[in-house]
């Protein structure tokens, strides 16, 4: 992985775990350093999965971006939401 990669990772994790505590309704039982968390590793695993399948991540390249923003996209939706129904269903 080289500086380029990296960087996009951590930029879109970053901003993919933000826009998910303002974009998805009802409580914020999450903590924001968790869905900030999350978003990153979700990225760089992107990246990962990225070259993997062949995708130059050398560069700056959409379809790399892509799929970073999919699966920081799907992670932190998935800790969101199972952090608000496991605290609402304890109390």
């Amino acid at each position: 992985m080289t500086i380029t990669g990296l960087v996009t990772a951590l930029l879109v994790g970053v901003t993919i775990g933000l826009l998910g505590r303002l974009i998805i309704p009802g409580r914020r039982e999450a903590p924001m350093w968790l869905t900030v968390a999350v978003g990153v590793v979700a990225a760089l695993a992107g990246t990962i999965v990225a070259r993997l399948a062949g995708v130059d991540t050398h560069a700056l390249n959409l379809l790399a971006v892509i799929i970073e923003v999919g699966l920081a996209g799907i992670a932190v939706v998935l800790v969101v939401a199972t952090a608000s129904s496991e605290r609402s269903d304890s109390t």
